[in-house]
Order: structure tokens, then C-alpha cells, then sequence
């Protein structure tokens, strides 16, 4: 899927990211009339439902009847809804693919809402997830379960609002880290003495005029910039120079348009002049800020209809104007301030109070943190106790009920027998069997004499 068919949805859909810069491409030979570099993949537009916006668009573009309509749409059918309409005669195959991706969207903004609560610690606070779905506005949160022509609508209808400021949400993110850079900066020369604070301050004003002292940097679709991708892109004469060729060549997709990837490939040489990743001294943050602001530029005088593509007509138009031939030299970002002392100011003030914010956090934090350590140590307590009283318990269970007469009983129930009354069984046991006296009225006879001699008769 390329960025233009992502804009033609949309009307005004194109991606922000800026393409990478190849350095090992080479120059095409001159009869092969093709451009050198190779259109990088489709890059993430940065909306957090761009995969949901892809997904759906792939989706139908497998449908031939809806492929035939978007083909034949302009930019007006699509933001009135239009095409929209056409939903309701695509195969049953592709709405139930459509139906299926609408459910995972929503089931996605569920999980999102949900690790939002519960990083703001609202983990009890009962959800109401059709409520907060309102907040998406991408697709139609009345129905859930099935895509309708008005999920399309929406769809089209957020991307393009979201795109339109995307660039001015880049803007501003790169001025947040500029000034987030000088604050660091500032912070740390504070820390140090003074014949050192001075040493650096003269080191980064040496490292400052090294990143000036680069070639020409020529305006952004000016006749020596395109000229100079011609001649070391594409391996032409500059005598030769042809705007309509030209556009032909960094067309790459063939598709009759120029789209926003399309266009800041044309700017990689004059970035070339100035930024070196292998370079420390420059910085590549600063270099997409670049490409974003070359492109804008083109775009302010090139895309008359403001579709945030160029056709052949609109650049060959361009070409004719004064302006083309601008032999002034591109101001870069470094050379001018993107944000003022006032400003700076006002953005430490705020990292102060959030920095305040995370130390009172960080110290709720540490209570609660000792809070459940003296917790678990009184569980760890009861746990030891109720040990010994399930121990206790068991010993009870197993002892034998004392009776009269019974021997000792051990810990775990076993008999233990003493020394003494061991002797006194022995003694029992050698002791004759005596009969107990049978009592009749009669004595008993008397026991002859031990030891006598018998009498005979």
C-alpha cells in the first residue's frame, strides 16, 4: 500500500515520518533513466490507530467493485462520504473481515482504557467501557460488534483531521526537546567550578562553529536543488535539466503524483551537507526537523489544492515561477531559535513542578513500600504461630488416653519404660504360683515337718 493511496482515502492522509537517508546509493546510468534510490516501506503515520486505518484499507482494496469506485474518487467524494456508500455492495467476505478487525479495534481501546486506570491507581473504580469509548472517535462506538458505512466515515474523517495537525505536533514535540537539551546544558555548567564551567562553554561554542561550516544549502525546490539531484541522484548532465523528466523519475510508484515521501527523498543530499550520523557533533533530532520543514516548504508553493500531494501540473506550474530560480541559501534549524527565553523559562518551571510531583510520588511510594514490608513481616509472625499450633495440635491428637497402670507414653505416642519398674515385672514373674485357701469350716492339714524323718507304721 503506498502513501498516496493513504492520502487519497483521506484526502489529506500522508505520513509524517520522515523517510531514511540511504548513503550507499549510487548513481543510476543515464539511459537506464531511473532514479537510484528505491521508496522506502509505508512508515507508521504515528496516530495510535494506524494499524486499525491500514488493516481496513487493505481489507477493502481486495474488493474489486470498491477498488473500481476509490479508483475512480476524488478527494471530495471521499471527505463528503461518498465512497462511503459504496460499502453496502462489497462481498459478504470482506464486510465479515471488516466486522472482525472493528472487534479487535474495540477490544484494544478496552485493554488501553483499562492499563490507563490502573496506572492511575483506579484499579476499584468500576469501568464504564461504553462511556469511555466515546473519547475514540475513529469509529462508531454505538455498535461495536459490526463495520457500517458510518465506521468508514469516521475513519476517514478522524485521519484527516489528525494528519492535518500532525506536523504541527512534530513541531512542537521538537522544540519541547530542544529546550529540554538547553535546560540540561544550563544544569550541568551550573554544577561545575568555574575554570571548568568556562572550558566547556568555549568547547560547545567550538563544536557550534564546526556544524556551520558546511556547503551551500540550496532552497528546497529551487532550480539548484533539483538540478543537483539530477546530477548526483540520478546521474544526468545539469545542462540537461528537465522538469517534466524530473517528476517522471521520482515518481516512484508511477502513480501520477508526488507524495510527502516521494518529495523528502529529494532533500537527502542537501541533508548530506550538514548532518553526518558518524558525526557527534551532529544531531540527527535536529536533522528530521529539517526534512519536515524542506517539505513544508515545497508544499506551501508547489500544492495548490492542498491535498498534500503534487501532481506533474502543479510542479511544472512551480517551475515557471520566479521563486524557482532562488540562489539564496536555506536557513537551517540551528541558526534560528525555535523557542524564546520566555518560553524556556516557562518549560522549567513546569519540569520543576513535575519533578516535585515525582518526588512526593516517590515518597508515597516508599511508605507504602515500608508499609508492606512491616505487613509481611506480622504475616510472616502469624504464619510461625500457626505452625506451632497445628504442631501442638497433632502432638494432642496422637497421644493415647492414660489409663491406671499403663506405662508412659513418648512424644510421639511410643511407650517409655523405667529402670525400677522394669526390676519389680521381673520379680513378679519369678515369684511360685500360690493357690488362693479354699475356706470350708474345716482348717486346712497341717504341713509335715521339713527335714524329719518319716515314721513307719
Amino acid at each position: 500500500m503506498t502513501v498516496s493511496r493513504l492520502i487519497q482515502w483521506s484526502a489529506l492522509l500522508a505520513l509524517a515520518w520522515s523517510v531514511p537517508i540511504d548513503r550507499n546509493v549510487k548513481p543510476a546510468a543515464a539511459e537506464e533513466n531511473k532514479p537510484a534510490e528505491e521508496t522506502p516501506e509505508t512508515q507508521d503515520t504515528g496516530l495510535y490507530y494506524d494499524r486499525y486505518l491500514r488493516e481496513v484499507i487493505d481489507v477493502l482494496e481486495t474488493d474489486s467493485h470498491f477498488r473500481e469506485k476509490l479508483q475512480a474518487a476524488n478527494a471530495d467524494d471521499i471527505k463528503s462520504g461518498k465512497l462511503s456508500k459504496e460499502l453496502d455492495f462489497v462481498s459478504h467476505h470482506v464486510r465479515s473481515k471488516l466486522d472482525e478487525l472493528k472487534r479487535q479495534e474495540v477490544s484494544r481501546l478496552r485493554m488501553l482504557i483499562k492499563a490507563k486506570m490502573d496506572a492511575t491507581a483506579q484499579q476499584n473504580v468500576q469501568m464504564d467501557h461504553a462511556g469511555l469509548l466515546k473519547q475514540f472517535e475513529h469509529l462508531d462506538q454505538q455498535n461495536q460488534q459490526t463495520f457500517e458505512a458510518k465506521d468508514l466515515e469516521l475513519l476517514i474523517e478522524t485521519a484527516t483531521r489528525d494528519l492535518e495537525s500532525y506536523d504541527s505536533a512534530r513541531h512542537e514535540e521538537f522544540k519541547r526537546y530542544e529546550m529540554l537539551k538547553e535546560h540540561e546544558r544550563r544544569e550541568y555548567l551550573r554544577s561545575l567550578e568555574q575554570e571548568k564551567r568556562e572550558s566547556e562553554e568555549k568547547r560547545e561554542e567550538e563544536r557550534k562553529q564546526r556544524h556551520r561550516e558546511h556547503p551551500k544549502i540550496n532552497v528546497p525546490g529551487s532550480r539548484d536543488q533539483l538540478k543537483k539531484v539530477w546530477e548526483e541522484t540520478d546521474g544526468l548532465d545539469p545542462q540537461e535539466f528537465n522538469p517534466k523528466t524530473f517528476f517522471k523519475l521520482h515518481d516512484s510508484n508511477g502513480d501520477g503524483v508526488l507524495d510527502e515521501q516521494e518529495l523528502e527523498a529529494l532533500f537527502t543530499k542537501e541533508l548530506e551537507k550538514v548532518y553526518d550520523p558518524k558525526n557527534e557533533d551532529d544531531d540527527m533530532t535536529e536533522m528530521e526537523e529539517e526534512r519536515l520543514r524542506m517539505r513544508e516548504h515545497v508544499m506551501r508553493n508547489v500544492d495548490a489544492n492542498h491535498d498534500r500531494l503534487v501532481t506533474l501540473e502543479e510542479f511544472l506550474k512551480s517551475t515557471e515561477r520566479k521563486d524557482f530560480a532562488n540562489t539564496d541559501e536555506w536557513e537551517t534549524v540551528d541558526e534560528k531559535p525555535v523557542y524564546t527565553e520566555e518560553e524556556l523559562k516557562q518549560f522549567e518551571a513546569e519540569l520543576t513542578a513535575q519533578e516535585a510531583e515525582l518526588g512526593k510520588r516517590a515518597e508515597e511510594l516508599k511508605r507504602e513500600h515500608e508499609d508492606l514490608k512491616e505487613r509481611e513481616r506480622e504475616l510472616e509472625l502469624q504464619k510461625k504461630e500457626y505452625q506451632q499450633a497445628v504442631i501442638q495440635m497433632a502432638q494432642k491428637q496422637k497421644a493415647p488416653q492414660a489409663v491406671e497402670g499403663q506405662p508412659p507414653s513418648g512424644p510421639n505416642g511410643e511407650l517409655q519404660f523405667h529402670g525400677e519398674s522394669k526390676g519389680a515385672a521381673e520379680i513378679e514373674e519369678k515369684k511360685p504360683f500360690e493357690a488362693a485357701p479354699v475356706s470350708d469350716g474345716n482348717p486346712p492339714p497341717a504341713e509335715p515337718p521339713q527335714n524329719q524323718p518319716q515314721q513307719t507304721p
